[in-house]
């Protein structure tokens, strides 16, 4: 085993970084309030087209720090790969960035990457509900970041200065979705709060629906039947315009992710009179709980299934413990004739508040290597 060290940083810090085993990183995240599921061991086993590898920390002998690398090889140039930490590494991003990346940087250019990719875990800006509703209607407003935020972590400000100024390169597209994850989320905070509470923050055509659906003898269960999601899920594509996953994609994320914890997935089914109206992927990794897939069916909208699944997967995190329920991505226009507007206006109802991510960054390793492999992915976009 090789460690990448340091030297001390401002805090007299000195840390190495190397490779750890799945034991170790699984113990690390387990020992942590919230994770995001993107930075579990078991995420490399349903990435499947990548390499993946746990990376740790130390300070002295103690682990204070863990990352999941995902290994993406480069076109005619399998010995270089772009190393990918989706919202990660796990580390202390209020300290000494340079004591945590730099050995990271030597270590993964020492295994052959190129580059280095990654998301930190930090927030920038939030916005409440209020602000998103009051700027959709404002006709000068066009986007979440024409107003300002009724919060800001500097934290987030300082991450985005020390990264910038290492040269890293920021790589959040300006619409916020691109190759890689999105940096403007829709979150619901759950902490200190009572169903009702929740219920009394949603807007009336949430709690409508959700009265509406309880009403039809919608009945929501926790379900092992994948291939029926999956059938509903590719209707769903059929009918909004986007491509599916494949059922085997599903199928691996279930095992891997159960296999590392019985309670990190669950599949929410609406029936109503025996049909399959909406089903819903709910993924948590302590205090966190994120919405990840959906499926509704065109018949029998009216019946309010999807609604009724959000409301079970939110009560569910409530009962948990967990301290958010994350909507994922949104867009973050507010200009009432872009199209992406719908997806901001549908989580903007449920309470909440949208919050900005510093986003992702690269560092290229091998410059000439990196340029090669950013030429060939936006030739790659124009042709798709």
């Amino acid at each position: 085993m090789s460690y990448s060290e340091r030297g001390a940083g401002a805090g007299g810090v000195r840390l190495a970084v190397g490779s750890i085993s799945v034991a170790e990183h699984l113990a690390f995240v387990r020992a942590q309030r919230s994770v995001s599921f993107l930075q579990t061991p078991a995420w490399g086993q349903v990435k499947t087209e990548w390499r993946s590898e746990s990376l740790g920390w130390y300070d002295g002998r103690q682990l204070v720090g863990a990352g999941l690398v995902l290994h993406r090889p480069v076109p005619r140039l399998d010995r270089y790969t772009l190393a990918y930490l989706p919202e990660g590494p796990v580390i202390d991003w209020t300290g000494d960035l340079d004591a945590w990346l730099d050995p990271l940087a030597a270590h993964l250019k020492a295994h052959g990457a190129f580059a280095i990719r990654l998301g930190p875990p930090v927030r920038t800006h939030t916005w409440s509900a209020a602000q998103v509703k009051e700027g959709i209607v404002a006709p000068d407003i066009k986007r979440l970041t024409d107003m300002s935020g009724e919060w800001a972590d500097p934290v987030g400000a300082r991450v985005t200065e020390r990264l910038r100024g290492a040269g890293w390169l920021p790589q959040s597209p300006e619409d916020g979705f691109g190759v890689g994850h999105p940096q403007f989320k829709y979150e619901i905070p759950l902490a200190g709060r009572t169903e009702d509470e929740l219920l009394r923050a949603m807007n009336q055509l949430w709690r409508r629906n959700i009265k509406r659906a309880a009403k039809e003898g919608v009945e929501v269960t926790v379900g092992e039947d994948l291939k029926a999601f999956h059938d509903l899920y590719v209707h769903t594509a059929e009918r909004d315009r986007f491509t599916p996953r494949p059922l085997g994609y599903f199928e691996t994320m279930f095992a891997a992710l159960r296999a590392e914890d019985p309670e990190r997935i669950r599949l929410y089914q609406a029936h109503h009179q025996g049909d399959l109206v909406a089903a819903t992927i709910l993924v948590r990794v302590g205090a966190h709980a994120w919405y990840s897939y959906g499926a509704s069916s065109t018949h029998k909208r009216e019946v309010r299934g999807s609604n009724a699944c959000q409301w079970a997967m939110i009560r569910d995190a409530l009962a948990a413990g967990c301290d958010t329920y994350d909507l994922r991505g949104i867009t973050p226009t507010l200009d009432a004739d872009d199209p992406h507007v719908g997806l901001i206006q549908f989580k903007v109802g449920t309470g909440g508040h949208a919050v900005r991510y510093v986003g992702e960054w690269d560092l290229p390793l091998r410059p000439m290597v990196y340029r090669a492999f950013d030429l060939y992915m936006k030739r790659r976009a124009r042709r798709s």
